[in-house]
């Protein structure tokens, strides 16, 4: 389906744009001041939210599975077939479990609501959003992974100036070379992903994986501890990620994603040396907060610099983290000149950013394709795509 949406655009075609909604379930479930109103919010608020502006639910939902909300090592939640390995039932880790039942929501389909659970990491009972009770999207993941060792999992220690990395210029050269004692700890973070995204598999959900992610800051400073190094060195960590993922664990399952940071010189540089191989990547994105509708980059028309750089991949191209709306006031024609196959925006950005007529404006355009059942105004038979992958 991208690759269609990817040809039809490069073809001249009328083309679509599926929308996107990146949702961050620690922060809603922990962080009484995150989001548009003070308290805990419910996992799935922001995958919600579209919805309750439009009438209808994103066709694209990205979770994070990290960074964790600075506690120590990896937990779990409730006991599932991946919690043998890890300590469950821990204060919040809760979370995780939210995140892979929503993505498998997304997927699968949930009614007025999915089943409510008691969740034993904190005692809270948890129901998450319905979108319909049928095929309502697809489904995506970052992992925001702290530097493998790392004491905690937090935010924090996924940056760069907090790692080893900060003063020690050969620590991440031991990360990706096999049998030392980082690369050890690099499997571990790994083997945590891996046990996730493989309940994801046993369900048959397919998962948009967009790991290490905005990889070109200008030095280490300035993004997380993948991103600054030596353009070699990060080929490496992304081959190792994916042979393990791939090879080693089996997961059959992962459509994998490559999204620089936008390369405007001053934060980030060219990202081309960076590219891990076209054997390994699927679709390539840009994380795009160095431009507004108002203020376009340089002038040109928005995000099209981005677009039409990425175009030498021949790869779908997706927004893959924005603060906007593609369809505002400001940029009604945007996508026009930059028909991305899939536009996501982040998280609470979504009303921070935008204005309820501007989320209108982009769900409500026939350019887009919304996600849910046909009830909640949907263009598009997300079940096909079920159908068509067993036909396969």
């Amino acid at each position: 389906m991208l690759a269609g949406l990817e040809n039809d655009a490069r073809a001249g075609r009328p083309t679509h744009t599926i929308i996107g909604q990146h949702d961050e379930l620690q922060n809603e479930r922990y962080n009484a001041t995150y989001g548009d109103y003070l308290g805990r919010k419910p996992p799935g608020y922001y995958y919600r939210k579209p919805a309750d502006i439009t009438g209808r639910f994103p066709g694209f939902l990205e979770v994070d599975l990290g960074p964790g909300y600075e506690q120590s090592s990896w937990g779990v939640g409730e006991p599932r077939p991946y919690s043998a390995a890890w300590p469950s039932c821990r204060p919040y880790w809760g979370y995780t479990n939210d995140a892979v039942d929503l993505a498998a929501g997304v997927w699968e389909g949930m009614g007025s609501a999915s089943a409510p659970r008691r969740d034993c990491s904190d005692g809270a009972t948890v129901t998450l959003p319905g979108n319909g009770g049928g095929p309502a999207g697809i489904a995506g993941m970052s992992f925001h992974e702290p530097y493998p060792g790392s004491p905690v999992k937090g935010y924090t220690h996924t940056l760069c100036r907090n790692s080893p990395a900060a003063h020690d210029p050969k620590w991440f050269a031991r990360v990706v070379t096999p049998g030392t004692a980082e690369q050890h700890d690099l499997l571990v973070d790994l083997s945590f992903l891996a046990d996730h995204l493989a309940y994801l598999a046993a369900r048959d959900v397919p998962v948009l994986l967009r790991p290490y992610h905005e990889m070109n800051a200008r030095d280490c400073a300035g993004g997380f501890w993948w991103a600054g190094q030596r353009p070699e060195l990060y080929r490496k960590l992304w081959q190792t990620m994916y042979d393990y993922l791939v090879g080693t664990r089996g997961l059959h399952n992962l459509i994998f994603v490559w999204a620089p940071s936008p390369w405007e010189g001053k934060h980030a540089t060219d990202p081309w040396a960076y590219y891990p191989g076209s054997e390994y990547v699927d679709v390539v994105g840009v994380d795009d907060y160095s431009d507004t509708p108002e203020r376009p980059f340089r002038g040109e028309p928005w995000t099209q610099i981005w677009y039409r750089g990425l175009a030498r991949y021949d790869k779908p191209r997706m927004m893959a983290e924005s603060f906007h709306v593609p369809l505002s006031a400001a940029q009604p024609a945007t996508l026009t000149a930059a028909p991305w196959v899939i536009w996501s925006v982040w998280g609470s950005g979504l009303t921070k950013h935008n204005s309820p007529s501007d989320v209108q404006r982009t769900y409500y355009a026939s350019a887009i394709l919304t996600g849910g059942t046909s009830t909640q105004g949907g263009r598009f038979d997300w079940g096909s795509l079920h159908k068509s992958s067993l036909d396969r």
